[in-house]
């Protein structure tokens, strides 16, 4: 679910932390992936493993072909605060709570192992994977975390992606913390307690608060301990046993994960075809297109950058000459006072 309604309120009330972006943008950038947000994505449009699994091979593909680096982190055990809603998920696809993981379970193993195949990191979090990527942005071992659910705000990652779906012509959306919270003049942490009030993951809402609202009283009183003191009980009403402090804490709190070093190495193209139920003919076709795109994208690159570079030293040149001869002229003024007197 994310933070509810995060986005449009910063599209109404911040739009000048959001940028439209190409995915052409991020070639050569470390991009730190939420891959279960990626699954439910194919799980919902291709229900067969084997598809979901040849869509997650393209995609991944496309990523890289763009020089992209990803990182690819997996959910690990959800916080106890986020039991009731992913009961409520499970409910809602018709399965039970304990089922619901297990056929998670065995699907995430077989994405690990087509993701190695593919020469690309795989990081296991010990909880949330968006609190995993959050830290892994602000340690600044990758540039970005891509991910639709917004929460990985609250969690601190300072550049959100969204839509990186490796469309051709998708328009991807990047959202800045740093932009975001100077534009509504909070705080992180009055940050988190605005993400509370809007609704997330680890506990329920005031009912009936909408986004306007919860920011006003954020921005007037700072603390939800100070918020419920100024709304109306009969209007909107406090949730009984209301864990908001649990909540925060999930945020803000997270225990610090040691990450291996991260490590993109080529494809292994006869494992593949192995591996995956897809026509041979078909995956070596698109694994030879996907490197043929990325050579050809990074001498486009190198050529760039040897045209800044000499354009660099060009004006490198011209401002040292520039200053010798201003240095010439003023010792020449110099002199010629000297033998006036």
């Amino acid at each position: 679910m994310g933070i509810t309604k995060l986005a449009d309120l910063v599209r109404f009330e911040a739009p000048e932390a959001i940028s439209h972006k190409d995915i052409s943008d991020y070639s050569g950038k470390k991009i730190a992936l939420d891959t279960s947000i990626i699954m439910n994505q194919f799980r919902a449009a291709l229900p067969s493993l084997n598809l979901t699994l040849s869509g997650l091979f393209f995609r991944t593909l496309t990523l890289l072909e763009h020089d992209i680096k990803p990182v690819f982190v997996f959910d690990g055990k959800p916080p106890g605060e986020k039991t009731a809603t992913l009961e409520k998920r499970a409910e809602a696809d018709g399965r039970k709570f304990t089922n619901y993981l297990g056929f998670a379970s065995t699907q995430t193993k077989d994405c690990i192992q087509l993701l190695k195949l593919l020469g690309v990191p795989v990081v296991q979090a010990p909880g949330d994977a968006e609190a995993l990527c959050a830290q892994l942005v602000k340690a600044g071992t990758v540039d970005a975390v891509a991910s639709e659910d917004m929460d990985t705000l609250p969690f601190g990652a300072t550049m959100l992606i969204r839509q990186l779906n490796a469309s051709k012509d998708s328009e991807v959306t990047e959202y800045s913390l740093q932009k975001l919270l100077h534009k509504l003049s909070i705080t992180q942490k009055e940050f988190v307690d605005l993400c509370i009030l809007l609704g997330c993951d680890y506990c329920d809402k005031i009912t009936g608060l909408g986004p306007k609202r919860a920011l006003a009283l954020i921005q007037e009183h700072r603390t939800i301990e100070e918020v419920v003191l100024h709304v109306k009980r009969k209007t909107h009403p406090i949730p009984h046993f209301w864990k908001y402090k649990e909540a925060r804490a999930v945020f803000l709190q997270q225990p610090q994960t040691s990450v291996p070093e991260l490590e993109w190495t080529e494809p292994d193209e006869e494992a593949l075809v192995q591996f995956l139920s897809i026509k041979e003919e078909r995956v070596r076709k698109r694994l030879t297109t996907f490197r043929q795109k990325r050579q050809t994208l990074r001498e486009e690159r190198g050529k760039e950058k040897c045209k800044q570079t000499r354009m660099e030293d060009f004006f490198r040149v011209t401002r040292k000459r520039q200053l010798t001869s201003d240095a010439a002229v003023s010792s020449s003024g110099t002199r010629k006072r000297s033998k006036t007197k």
